[in-house]
């Protein structure tokens, strides 16, 4: 059946709103085309509810696509098979120790108990199909409940001709690499060690395989984000849920009670107002893009725009939810990522990097102010609490030598522009470095004095550097304590370091349900939210690689669920 002719049938079977108050009618209207909005469409089509996704962009994935693509739900599919189950208290201990309270009980309790459920719902699709991301740590594996192996998974990868006309639809990936080479999030972590371990040079090797097969069999692999969402896309395709580009929501609908029936948007340069009778889902990310919002709400040394999100995230779904009369939570947290501008003017986020020995981060006194190596969040949370925005990565030349440093190459030079920009600096002493960074050279040299007498001790007392298996993962497995190493060699080189991010972490306040609330607590009936336009889950904190897709993801099946009218709970 056309989708013309689905809509006209079910209006039809519709009295309540005359069709011509409407050009169209599903059960749910998802504002938003990233893993939340996507798997909310497999949703309600699981249901038997119609779907219809509307993107502001001109290429589906929003956020999503754009990631490394990790998804954070304990006890999936993926790890239950390979034998990976949690105890549910262990996992509530964990996020209770994260969250500190911030956030409801209820919330939390839905993430888990529908989380396995989510993604057995997803994974009936043959497109679906993920692999255990072994070794990534949760963020914080030290606190009761966290796990030193990972609970991330991410997407197989994808070759992307298998889109058809869609393929030209989809936004590139971060990890896409040159000549068609692609590379996951494993891969990623074995390559920053090429210079260093047989792993590292084994997955060189690969990398230069794949880049000759490429060539030949003229494969467009996808990893990471890319790859879930292609593979969604495709799922979607196969249960014939429209997806619209190019179609910008501009307002809310409610009905004389104050419920969301639909919205108004602009496609092709006309208005169209849709209606969902059921409900509709945000789905549109954060506030990275919007300055005038990030100066209202984000903290000093945090407002300018260094984000990472798609560049169509700007608070739409989070203005027009708070004009309806929604309550808003966490807006002036973020995704904090650590990260370097390219000259051309993107941004490098550090990931990696901030966990390669030989180096330390220093404020403009030339001191350390925190773990170089925790978790980007709680690096940031610690630079911005005590104004150290800029600051500086300092390393010698041997760390230069051998790990890569904002997609530069072990050993390679550093491009002229970074010098030319004053994003990266270069001395034969680090009294002269200091001398070119602004900072105090014998505060400098103290630091660097002081942390080569931990690197030999291969302990960090001051910030612990090294001890959580989550800085290890990135380090350098070849020394006692992978994050430490004396910084000795001649040059020195210093990069200007900005406070990046992922996304914005506040938006529209909702219930275990996914609805969305007012001040008071009550409900704005037909109105539901997940992902970044939705106040985070998970507070202040980050439990791990995926934890910004697992809960959209799981927030968007539990709102499709409710608006069908389906019980939403343990699997």
């Amino acid at each position: 059946m056309s989708e013309a002719n689905q809509e006209a049938r079910e209006a039809a079977a519709s009295p309540e709103a005359p069709m011509s108050d409407w050009d169209h009618e599903y059960d749910l209207v998802i504002v938003g085309s990233g893993g939340g909005g996507m798997a909310a469409a497999l949703t309600a089509h699981d249901t038997g509810m119609s779907a219809l996704i509307v993107e502001k962009g001109k290429r589906f994935g929003g956020s999503t696509a754009i990631s490394g693509g990790g998804i954070w739900i304990p006890n999936n599919p993926t790890l239950k098979a390979l034998g990976h189950d949690d105890s549910r208290e262990s996992i509530r201990a964990y996020l209770d120790r994260l969250t500190e309270g911030r956030v409801p009980a209820a919330r939390l309790d839905a993430f888990v108990d529908n989380g396995p459920a989510a993604m057995e719902l997803i994974c009936r699709s043959r497109w679906m199909k993920f692999f255990w991301t072994k070794g990534y740590s949760d963020y914080h594996p030290e606190y009761e409940g966290g796990r030193a192996l990972g609970r991330s998974i991410e997407a197989k990868p994808f070759d992307t001709r298998k889109l058809g006309e869609d393929e030209r639809y989809q936004r590139p990936n971060n990890l896409k690499g040159p000549l068609g080479l692609w590379i996951t999030a494993k891969d990623y972590h074995d390559l920053a060690m090429a210079k260093r371990t047989w792993t590292g040079r084994r997955a060189s090797l690969v990398a230069a395989w794949r880049v000759s097969s490429n060539m030949i069999r003229r494969r467009h692999m996808a990893t990471g984000g890319r790859a879930l969402a292609a593979r969604l896309r495709m799922a979607l395709k196969d249960a014939g849920v429209p997806l619209w580009l190019k179609t910008t929501m501009t307002e809310l609908v409610t009905g004389e009670d104050g419920r969301v029936i639909g919205i108004v948007a602009t496609r092709d340069g006309e208005t169209v107002r849709i209606r969902g009778r059921k409900g509709v889902l945000l789905a549109t990310g954060g506030f990275d893009h919007n300055q005038e919002m990030r100066d209202r709400y984000l903290p000093k040394g945090g407002q300018e725009d260094f984000a990472m999100g798609a560049r169509e995230n700007t608070g739409d779904g989070i203005r027009a939810g708070e004009r309806v009369g929604a309550a808003l939570d966490l807006m002036d947290d973020a995704w904090w990522m650590p990260a370097v501008r390219h000259p051309a003017g993107a941004t490098i986020p550090l990931l990696s990097e901030r966990c390669i020995p030989r180096s330390v981060i220093v404020s403009q006194e030339g001191r350390r102010f925190t773990n170089e190596s925790a978790p980007y969040v709680n690096f940031v949370h610690d630079q911005l609490a005590g104004g150290h925005v800029p600051c500086w990565f300092v390393m010698d030349a041997k760390a230069r030598a051998r790990y890569p440093f904002a997609q530069i190459l072990p050993g390679a030079p550093i491009p002229k522009a970074f010098y030319d920009k004053g994003i990266a600096f270069r001395a034969d002493s680090l009294a002269e470095l200091a001398g070119k960074i602004g900072v105090p050279a014998d505060a400098l040299s103290e630091t660097v004095q002081t942390f080569n007498e931990y690197a030999r001790a291969a302990k960090d007392p001051e910030f612990g550097r090294g001890d959580s298996a989550y800085d290890r993962y990135y380090g350098d497995p070849n020394l006692k304590n992978p994050n430490l190493d004396v910084i000795d060699g001649a040059p020195y080189y210093a990069f200007r370091m900005e406070v990046g991010d992922l996304g914005t972490k506040g938006g529209l306040v909702s219930d275990e349900h996914a609805r969305v609330l007012r001040e008071d607590g009550t409900v704005i009936e037909g109105l539901y939210v997940t992902g970044n336009s939705a106040a985070s889950v998970m507070g202040n904190e980050y439990a791990g690689p995926g934890a910004t897709i697992g809960p959209s993801i799981v927030f968007g099946y539990i709102a499709a669920r409710h608006a069908a009218g389906k019980a939403a709970g343990p699997s």
